[in-house]
């Protein structure tokens, strides 16, 4: 990926000493309206522009410190679980592809948890946890599973507790047990400690909200109002067959068979299944005919 231009680059961690100043300076950049982050992706991907590059990755910093956040309690410095965030980041807004219909947050998030994870795993040393896929399961599972249980301040588990976390993940007693014990070894940092020697401030002032933003939230009804719209809209440009094979095959929470389909209307399934093709190919014509004209997306360059 193209370097960051320096007018827009990412602030400096500077540890965890300056974990307080880093936070407080990745606020500052706007958030990216969806017809914003758009243009700047298609900008990115049609002619690899920085600027627009860097957009999408400072606009995105904050997702990366509250997913971060949500790592403290594997015993490593914030400030590197951030900075390896910022890294899946970077690495997803590379790939991203505005054509498919997401918004860049729901499409990082992935990279950036990948990220962290993958620099815990190697911190962690992989010879001592594992690398099967149950076992990284049941290593980044393990803690909030004891913490439901109210079992995270206990050394070795009871064996209903041990049973409960084998059966939800699908590993053996023998596996928590062992994965257990070697967590421990790590220890817990106390959420009570001072983010400085000289006492001022606690981790605890810096837990992360599981929710959404509130200025997530807005985006995403607005997002959503836009999109149901739009749906209802499009539905319109159909007739009432293909309006009706499409809703039931693709728009029912338990879609129906194409046999049963096929059945009602008195044609072969595979008809049913033309007519179901064609008419989803119609709808997403429409829907971003009309996403266009009401200039929820850009016309065409």
């Amino acid at each position: 990926m193209a370097n960051l231009p320096a007018k827009t680059s990412i602030p400096a961690l500077g540890g965890e000493a300056g974990l307080n100043r880093y936070l407080a300076e990745i606020r500052k950049f706007p958030l990216l309206a969806p017809e914003q982050e758009y243009m700047l992706a298609r900008r990115w991907a049609e002619h690899e522009d920085p600027d627009a590059a860097a957009k999408l990755v400072t606009s995105h910093l904050r997702l990366v410190a509250k997913i971060a956040m949500g790592y403290r309690g594997y015993g490593l410095p914030v400030a590197e679980l951030i900075a390896e965030g910022n890294i899946g980041l970077i690495q997803g807004v590379k790939k991203f592809d505005a054509e498919k219909g997401f918004r860049l947050a729901t499409y990082a998030m992935w990279w950036i948890r990948a990220a962290i994870q993958e620099y815990i795993l190697r911190s962690w040393s992989l010879v001592k946890i594992g690398t099967t896929a149950a076992q990284k399961k049941l290593f980044f599972n393990l803690r909030r599973l004891k913490s439901k249980l109210g079992a995270i301040e206990d050394g070795d588990l009871r064996g209903e507790d041990t049973l409960k976390i084998a059966t939800t993940l699908g590993v053996t007693e023998d596996e928590v047990i062992s994965m257990n014990r070697r967590m421990s070894m790590g220890g817990d940092s106390s959420l009570n400690a001072p983010l400085r020697e000289e006492g001022e401030g606690e981790w605890q002032d810096w837990l992360a909200d599981q929710g959404p933003l509130q200025d997530e939230m807005v985006a995403d009804a607005q997002e959503r109002d836009q999109r149901h719209g739009l749906l209802t809209e499009a539905l319109a440009t159909l007739n009432e067959r293909e309006r009706d094979i499409l809703t039931r095959r693709r728009l029912l929470d338990e879609p129906e068979t194409l046999e049963a389909l096929s059945q009602d209307y008195g044609i072969s399934r595979e008809r049913v299944r033309q007519i179901e093709v064609r008419a989803f190919e119609k709808l997403s014509q429409a829907m971003h005919s009309l996403a266009t004209s009401k200039r929820l997306l850009p016309e065409p360059a």
